[in-house]
């Protein structure tokens, strides 16, 4: 490893209008290095990875590779410069092949000398090198998606990147899989490669890379050596506060059935069953929490106990009736008034109107209860009233009901969506990654009110992505695998063994 760094970033700035995206920004990134980048959701470590990939340019400052100023006008530019970036959402050709996707947009280059068979043997050498095997002739559309994420290293390495940077890696992958991902990190970082790493998993960050720099609103505010800090530390260094990383609770007491789901099938628009005979049931005092990579049906089933989408056969028994699914049709409203509640997925497309006031959409849905209402007309001053009470316990900034939603943080429209849905005390509440794209300050917040509700009694299904998350909420947790469970556990089980069941390997539920 040599003494020039990888990269450097000298005072960059970026402003979006009045909004000063990055500030300042000094980063030093050693040759042969894990860096990982960490900040809380729009403390600009994107826009600062744009940046140096050359889709975004810096109002001022100055970017050097390895050890010479560099201007990158774009991703050609920062390509040419031996950068290369894997991005959250891949940008892979479903119906091409491996081979196909590689080469794609380098069809002429000198690596390619002029035929896909010196493309096919270079790819080759790469995945021997690498350890990064891969079938060249599959179709991507039918690779897993650890093994798509590997086709994206692939491409940037057949572009002769010597910096790799990652944007949040591990969102679609097992553990088994991001366990996997570490190792080729590892191989590429000591076959002389820079790996940049954007995550806010803090888990990840202790676990694979050897320095990291610390992002809050814009700015960098420290670096640590990776050895040297702990994850309470860098936590503390995000918000800007001491921060509980642990879900505290007492043992569950869960008591009677609130909700029974039996034989639940549905069909999507394609044809395709993406939920295939379900059957569990939630109870009052615990929290179940639903695991499994994404795309592997939980979406579909949440959507379907709210009544947004139509099943195809099963029944649902809520307050005291039951529901034959594949003769009745439900709406949300309905869904509602036997005492469901729902903090869907996505919030813009489902749980927010962003062009509202958050007023108006902490009544979303409730627009019709009795203290909303004066006559046929609605009653402004005590929405108004109520949504003010409602910020206010649920620490939501600023607390400015007329404030438009487009305008709050991620974290604080998740907790206009919560108290919109908790405090009409339901029976049931169902809640789809309630921390998506949420600051650590208001995850701790969400954890808290979640573990609060199970305590009052209610049942709450939980689905999230994220295990660690899945693991520290829920009393029960069920696995899903292609539309079906295939297992039950603790909350406390092993994450290995939730990685295999989410991977399709079944077990004997306990």
């Amino acid at each position: 490893m040599t003494n020039t760094p990888a990269i450097e970033l000298r005072k960059i700035n970026k402003r979006f209008g009045p909004v000063h995206a990055n500030r300042d920004i000094d980063l030093v990134v050693g040759k042969g290095s894990i860096h990982g980048i960490i900040g809380e959701n729009g403390a600009g470590k994107s826009t600062l990875m744009s940046i140096l990939y050359g889709f975004y340019h810096a109002d001022d400052g100055d970017i050097l590779v390895d050890g010479k100023k560099v201007t990158i006008a774009d991703s050609k530019a920062a390509i040419s410069l031996g950068i290369g970036m894997v991005h959250q959402h891949f940008m892979l050709v479903d119906n091409f092949s491996v081979l196909e996707n590689i080469i794609l947009g380098a069809e002429g280059g000198s690596l390619l000398g002029g035929g896909v068979d010196n493309a096919r043997g270079e790819l080759k050498r790469l995945e021997q090198e690498y350890e990064l095997k891969v079938d060249p002739d599959a179709l991507v559309q039918d690779l897993a998606v650890g093994l798509q994420q590997r086709v994206e290293i692939l491409k940037a390495l057949y572009r002769g990147a010597e910096i790799l940077i990652l944007d949040e890696p591990t969102g679609v992958l097992t553990p088994a899989e991001a366990d996997h991902l570490f190792k080729i990190l590892e191989v590429l970082r000591d076959q002389g490669k820079t790996v940049l790493l954007i995550t806010h998993k803090l888990r990840e960050i202790m676990a694979i890379t050897d320095t990291v720099s610390v992002m809050r609103r814009g700015e960098m505010v420290a670096t640590r050596k990776t050895a040297e800090t702990s994850m309470s530390e860098l936590a503390e260094l995000m918000v800007g506060r001491s921060v509980l990383l642990n879900v505290e609770k007492e043992a569950a007491k869960p008591k009677q059935t609130v909700l029974s789901v039996r034989n639940l099938t549905v069909t999507d628009s394609r044809g395709v069953q993406v939920v295939k005979d379900v059957s569990f049931d939630v109870r009052a005092g615990e929290i179940v929490g639903v695991a499994g990579v994404s795309g592997n049906g939980q979406s579909e089933l949440l959507e379907t106990l709210a009544g947004i989408r139509k099943a195809t056969t099963g029944t649902l028994e809520i307050d005291g009736r039951t529901i034959d699914l594949s003769k009745e049709v439900t709406d949300p409203a309905e869904m509602r008034e036997f005492g469901m509640g729902h903090v869907p997925e996505d919030r813009h497309r489902m749980g927010l109107i962003n062009s509202f006031a958050a007023y108006e959409n902490a009544i979303l849905g409730y627009h019709r209860d009795p203290a909303y209402s004066r006559g046929m007309l609605l009653d402004l001053e005590a929405i108004k009233k109520a949504s003010v009470a409602e910020m206010e316990q649920y620490d939501v900034r600023p607390p400015n009901p007329m404030l438009k939603t487009a305008n709050f943080s991620g974290g604080n429209q998740q907790k206009i969506v919560l108290a919109r849905e908790i405090e009409r005390d339901p029976d049931v509440l169902l809640v789809g990654q309630p921390t998506r794209g949420v600051d650590i300050g208001a995850i701790e917040f969400i954890h808290k009110r979640l573990i609060q509700m199970r305590d009052e009694d209610k049942g709450v299904l939980l689905v999230s992505v994220e295990l660690d998350e899945i693991r520290g909420l829920s009393d029960r947790v069920l696995v899903m695998f292609d539309g079906r469970i295939v297992g039950e556990r603790a909350g406390d089980a092993d994450e290995g063994e939730l990685g295999l069941l989410m991977a399709g390997v079944e077990g004997e539920a306990s």
